[in-house]
C-alpha cells in the first residue's frame, strides 16, 4: 500500500507502507505503445465468450426462482435483448456458497435448464468466505477444506475466522496449490447439479465484517505500521479485512493482501475451464495487474446518481488501460433509487461499456427496463439493439486485445496523441480506433457539446440527414441529443461489421451481417472481422476461426478471407456506404449485378438492402 503525489516539476513522490517496490518504466514512445509494453509484463486480456458481450441483468432481491424466471419472461415479452440472467446471494441456503435454498430456489437446476433452452446463460455470485458454523456433516466445503488445510491461518497456526454474510467464516488461501484443487472440486460438485455458465467472485478484497478476525489480531507493526496512507481508518491495515499477520502458503497476508482477488480469479478461471470445457467467464470485484487474463471487472457498488454515471466513463477507461478490457459499471446504479431519465441515459452509456450489466440493490425501486414508461422503454430498447448490432465489431476488438494488446474502449488521447484537446477529455471515448461515443451525462440535456478530432465523422444511426461532420483541426460541435439518442460517430476510412440484432446472441449470431463503410475523402476504407464459435478455447491458436479483411476503394469494395477455420459460410445481408460523392453507375457482387441499391444525393449514402 502506498500513496503517490504528483509534483509540479514534474515528478512523482512515492510513499510506501513497506515491503518491496519494483518499478517498471515504459518509454512508449506513444501512449498505445506504453499500454502494449505494460501488458507484455502483466499479460494480455483473456478472450471472453461471445455471449458475455450481451446484456446481463441482476438484482440483490430476486428472492425466488419464480421471481427470477418472471424477470426473464418479461424482458423478452417486452422485446428487450437479454443474454445472461444472474442471481445474487438470495439463491444460497443460509447464505452459504455452493448451496441453494431448498424452499425458495429448490428448482434452481430446472430454472437454469429453461434459460439454456431460451439460448441464454446463467451466472451466480460466489463469495470466498466459507461458513464455519454448520452442524457437523452438513457442509462439505468447510469440512473438506479443513481436512485439506486450505484456509488462511492466524498467527498461532489455527484457521482464521472472520465474519461475512453467512456468519463466522474461513477464507481460502489461493496461494496454496491444494486450495486450487479443493476450489475446483467445490465448483465441480455444485456444477454437477446447477449448470451455471460463469461465476461472479465478490467480497474478495477479502472483505470482513469484523476487524481482522473474531479473535482480534496481534499487536504488531504489520497491523499498525509506523506509516499508513491517508484514509486508512485508525492507522490499522486490518479494518474491514483480515489480520495482516495471517499466514498464507507463500507469505503473510500483509505481503499478499492485494493479490487475493487475482489469485482467486486465476483459480476460478482454471476451475471453470476444467469443469465446463469451454471459455470461462469470471467477474471479480477485487483486481490487481494481470487479472484481465482471467476475469472481467466492474466498478463496484456505485450509487444511482448522475455523478456516478459521469465518473464511470474515466473509471472504465482506466481499467481498460490497465489490461482489464472486459469492464463496466452497474447500469442505472446499484445503491439508491434511479430515475427514469437517469436510467435511460445510463442504459445508453452502458450499451458501450465493454461489459454491460444492470445490477440493483434490495431496498431500491426496480430498474429493469420494462418497469419504465413507453418512451423510456423505446429509448432503452434502441440502445440495446444498437449494442447487439455492433457485437461482431466489439468481438473483433476483443480479439485484437487478446492477441495484440490493443484496447477496446479507449480514451481519445490514445488514438490522437498529438491533439492537445484529447488529453483531458473523459466524457467521450472510442471503441477501437473508429467509433466515437458521446453520451449524455447530465439531466435535462437535449443538446450535447462533443469534440470531434480532425477528419470526417459520420453519424452511425441517423442516415436521414447529411451525417458527415468534417474538420481539419478538431473542434467541439453542438449535437442534438434527445432522450432516445446517444451520439455515435464512425471515423472516416473504416469499415464496421454489424449484424441484425435479436433477443439473444445465440439468435443474432445466425442473422446476416451488415457492413457500414465510412469512406475517407480519397474514397478508401478498411476493416476486419474475427469470427469463431464464440465459446471454445484457443480458437485463434488452433485455426478454428474465420478472419475477413474488408477494403473499400474508389473502384469498389472487396473482402478477403484471410483464414477459414471450417465455420459455416458467413452471409452478407446489407451494405451502406457513407461519403459516396455521386450516384454509382452500377453495383456488382460476386459477378452479379445488384438492382436493389439506393443512393441519396442529400446524404451521399449508398445502401444495398437485401442479401448481396
Amino acid at each position: 500500500m502506498y500513496t503517490v503525489a504528483l509534483q509540479p516539476t514534474p515528478a512523482l513522490t512515492w510513499v510506501s507502507v513497506g515491503g518491496i517496490l519494483d518499478l517498471y518504466v515504459f518509454l512508449g514512445p506513444d501512449p498505445q505503445s506504453v499500454v502494449r509494453q505494460y501488458l507484455q509484463v502483466v499479460g494480455y486480456p483473456m478472450m471472453p465468450p461471445y455471449w458475455s458481450l450481451g446484456f446481463h441483468l441482476c438484482r440483490w432481491g430476486y428472492h425466488t426462482s419464480n421471481e427470477t424466471r418472471s424477470v426473464v419472461q418479461r424482458m423478452h415479452m417486452h422485446n428487450f435483448p437479454l443474454d445472461v440472467q444472474w442471481n445474487d446471494l438470495d439463491y444460497a441456503d443460509k447464505r452459504r456458497v455452493f448451496t441453494f435454498d431448498p424452499q425458495r430456489f429448490g428448482d434452481l437446476p430446472d430454472m437454469v435448464e429453461e434459460f439454456h433452452q431460451r439460448g441464454m446463460k446463467y451466472i451466480l455470485i460466489l463469495d470466498p468466505g466459507i461458513s464455519s458454523t454448520s452442524p457437523k456433516g452438513t457442509y462439505l466445503p468447510y469440512e473438506d477444506g479443513q481436512r485439506r488445510g486450505v484456509f488462511i491461518r492466524n498467527a498461532t497456526g489455527h484457521t482464521l475466522i472472520g465474519k461475512v454474510w453467512p456468519g463466522r467464516t474461513a477464507f481460502p488461501d489461493f496461494t496454496n496449490p491444494e486450495t486450487i484443487l479443493w476450489w475446483r472440486d467445490c465448483i465441480q460438485s455444485f456444477h454437477s447439479t446447477v449448470k451455471l455458465d460463469g461465476l461472479w467472485i465478490d467480497m474478495n478484497e477479502p472483505a470482513n465484517f469484523v476487524q481482522g478476525s473474531v479473535d482480534g489480531c496481534p499487536d504488531s507493526d504489520l497491523e499498525a505500521p509506523p506509516y499508513t496512507p491517508k484514509g486508512v481508518i485508525g492507522g490499522q491495515l486490518n479494518v474491514g479485512t483480515l489480520c495482516m499477520s495471517a499466514q498464507q502458503n507463500l507469505s503473510t497476508h500483509y505481503n499478499l493482501h492485494n493479490l487475493y482477488g487475482l489469485t482467486e480469479a486465476s483459480a476460478t478461471y482454471r476451475a471453470l475451464l476444467e469443469v465446463r470445457g469451454r471459455r470461462p467467464f469470471v467477474l471479480s470485484r477485487s483486481s490487481f495487474p494481470g487479472i484481465g487474463r482471467f476475469s472481467g471487472v466492474w466498478t463496484g457498488d456505485v450509487r444511482s446518481d448522475w455523478e456516478q454515471l459521469r465518473y464511470s466513463v474515466p473509471a472504465v477507461l482506466q481499467l481498460g488501460l490497465s489490461g482489464m478490457a472486459l469492464a463496466g459499471a452497474d447500469v442505472c446504479g446499484f445503491g439508491g433509487d434511479t430515475t427514469e431519465e437517469l436510467c435511460v441515459r445510463w442504459m445508453q452509456l452502458g450499451a458501450f461499456y465493454p461489459f454491460m450489466r444492470n445490477h440493483n440493490d434490495r431496498p431500491n425501486a426496480p430498474q429493469e427496463p420494462y418497469v419504465f414508461g413507453q418512451r423510456a422503454q423505446a429509448a432503452m430498447r434502441r440502445a440495446l439493439n444498437q449494442r447487439y448490432s455492433l457485437l461482431p465489431f466489439l468481438y473483433t476488438l476483443f480479439h485484437h486485445a487478446h492477441t495484440s494488446a490493443d484496447t477496446v474502449a479507449r480514451p481519445l488521447f490514445l488514438e490522437f496523441p498529438n491533439d492537445p484537446n484529447c488529453q483531458t477529455i473523459d466524457r467521450q471515448f472510442l471503441w477501437g480506433p473508429s467509433l466515437l461515443i458521446s453520451p449524455v451525462l447530465e439531466p435535462g440535456v437535449v443538446e450535447l457539446a462533443a469534440y470531434l478530432p480532425a477528419g470526417t465523422w459520420y453519424s452511425l444511426e441517423d442516415v436521414s440527414i447529411d451525417t458527415s461532420l468534417s474538420n481539419h483541426l478538431g473542434q467541439y460541435l453542438l449535437l442534438p441529443a434527445p432522450l432516445d439518442t446517444i451520439n455515435v460517430h464512425v471515423r472516416e476510412g473504416h469499415v464496421i461489421p454489424q449484424q441484425e440484432p435479436a433477443l439473444t446472441t445465440n439468435a443474432s449470431r445466425s442473422n446476416p451481417f451488415l457492413l457500414t463503410v465510412a469512406l475517407s475523402p480519397r474514397g478508401w476504407a478498411s476493416g476486419d472481422l474475427f469470427w469463431d464459435d464464440g465459446d471454445s478455447m484457443d480458437t485463434f491458436h488452433t485455426g478454428e476461426y474465420c478472419y475477413v479483411l474488408f477494403i473499400a476503394a474508389q473502384v469498389g469494395k472487396t473482402s478477403s478471407l484471410m483464414q477459414n477455420g471450417g465455420l459455416s459460410r458467413l452471409v452478407l445481408g446489407g451494405l451502406r456506404v457513407f461519403g459516396v460523392p455521386s450516384r454509382p453507375v452500377s453495383v456488382w457482387a460476386n459477378g452479379l449485378r445488384v438492382l436493389d441499391f439506393t443512393y441519396r444525393t442529400d446524404t451521399k449514402v449508398s445502401r444495398g438492402p437485401g442479401r448481396i
